[in-house]
């Protein structure tokens, strides 16, 4: 009985030991998430929210500690964002969450947009701490000693931004509309991207003060060099006063009224100059401009030089330099013939009306052109248009592609559209337009070929078709 009552405790012994074993192991095994409190947007001024990686935590589609929470961006990545020197890895914060456990996870989303998520930001909402640090994205410089002046060199290149780019979240190019190439520009504020190290002016347009942002500066203006490394910028150097020791006077006249049109005045950047001298071909004023190249660059918009520019002038005394009023004819393209709807060997039957047909007129809204220099059809105001550029103007239109803007549908849905062929080339053009001046509508005749739509029609300058 004594063997038998050993033995059953013996066994019980194990049966509990076994559960307590189960027991942990269960326990170990289950892993516990945190929950997430509400989402909210933060609505500090955004500028005031830019941050960068610490490098000690990940970025996840969730808080981390949630359950489902993927790694968007790894803790090595996260470093490597840390380190970077690109403005591009800063990020900008927009909202947070607080778990349960009292830990804050911050929404951002990387400048360049290719990073988002949320990252583990300390145990404050109102402080940012863990994954990220708030960051100074640009570092306040020198404003340059002159501060007006400037150009835009290339806008293409070099334009303006609301930000220097990627330091503020979605900094964009600012619209030069309003804005003329002869615009100059003052500068009132300048800065360098913290990361980069490379500097930035704030200018704004003096003739259009709407336009007006942050442009890339290069070294910036160095008041002691002979030259200046201004990046997007250009600069033209103040002339002195106009005196009659220093200063030759332009005045533009009509070629034909002889009315004046406009003035200009040059003043030479020589020393000694006295009236009544007579300046020479290699002395130039403050921005490095001759005499020639001065009233070449001065002629009044919307005309051209009647005759070779001056070269040297009298000082103290004025010239007069002819101008023509320029005007540019426009194209007008009307259908020759039935349009050929034959595609890959079949006739396509249309659906929708009305069909292009013979005679009809292409407007600047029903076709874009590409390829062709409309230059071609600018010179002086009411002369006649040469033969001999009639020719030219042809073969560039034969080269260049016309492209039909409207669409049209065959019974299953399928978009088709025109291309033009101008008609009989040279010799059909120059007979419908042989005596037109400069100014006028000139008539051109196309064939037309419906083409299966595959993409959308290039866009032109149609401001010269009819």
């Amino acid at each position: 009985m004594q063997s038998s009552l050993k033995k059953s405790l013996y066994l019980g012994l194990a049966a509990l030991s076994f559960a307590g074993v189960a027991a942990v192991s269960t326990t170990a095994s289950a892993k516990s998430y945190a929950t997430a409190g509400a989402y909210t947007t933060l609505k500090t001024d955004a500028t005031k929210r830019n941050v960068e990686a610490t490098g000690t935590n990940a970025l996840y589609t969730k808080p981390g500690t949630v359950k489902g929470a993927k790694v968007v961006a790894s803790k090595a990545t996260m470093a490597k964002l840390a380190s970077s020197k690109k403005s591009a890895d800063y990020f900008r914060t927009y909202g947070v969450k607080t778990t349960n456990r009292g830990s804050v996870y911050y929404r951002v989303v990387s400048m360049d947009g290719k990073y988002r998520g949320y990252v583990y930001g300390g145990k404050s909402d109102t402080a940012f701490a863990g994954g990220i640090k708030s960051a100074d994205t640009t570092t306040t410089a020198t404003t340059p000693t002159k501060t007006a002046g400037y150009y835009l060199k290339d806008a293409s290149k070099n334009t303006l931004w609301t930000a220097p780019k990627n330091t503020q979240y979605k900094a964009s190019k600012v619209s030069l509309y309003g804005a003329k190439s002869t615009d100059t520009f003052k500068v009132d504020s300048a800065a360098t991207k913290t990361r980069e190290g490379s500097l930035y002016y704030h200018v704004t347009d003096v003739n259009a003060p709407s336009v007006s942002g942050w442009i890339y500066a290069g070294k910036g203006y160095d008041a002691t060099a002979t030259t200046q490394d201004l990046g997007g910028l250009s600069l033209t150097m103040s002339d002195a006063a106009a005196t009659s020791d220093n200063s030759i006077k332009i005045v533009y006249r009509d070629a034909s009224t002889k009315a004046q049109v406009s003035t200009a005045t040059w003043i030479t950047s020589a020393t000694n100059t006295k009236a009544g001298d007579t300046s020479t071909t290699d002395q130039t004023n403050a921005s490095g401009a001759k005499l020639s190249e001065f009233i070449t660059n001065s002629k009044p918009s919307g005309y051209a030089l009647a005759n070779t520019a001056v070269t040297t002038g009298t000082y103290g005394s004025t010239v007069y330099v002819d101008v023509n009023a320029q005007a540019t004819s426009k194209v007008q393209f009307t259908v020759s013939g039935k349009p050929n709807n034959t595609v890959d060997g079949s006739e396509v039957a249309l659906t929708t009306t009305p069909a292009l047909a013979n005679g009809d007129v292409l407007t600047s809204k029903s076709l874009t052109v590409t390829g062709f220099d409309s230059s071609l059809l600018t010179n002086a105001k009411g002369g006649t248009i040469a033969d001999k550029t009639l020719d030219s103007i042809a073969t560039a239109l034969g080269k260049a592609t016309i492209t039909g803007t409207t669409a049209y549908y065959d019974a299953n849905g399928t978009a088709y559209h025109y291309v033009y062929t101008l008609n009989n080339t040279e010799s059909l053009f120059k007979n419908n337009n042989t005596g037109s001046v400069y100014g006028s509508t000139l008539k051109a005749s196309v064939t037309a070929q419906l083409v299966k739509t595959t993409s959308g029609s290039t866009s032109s300058d149609s401001s010269w078709i009819g």
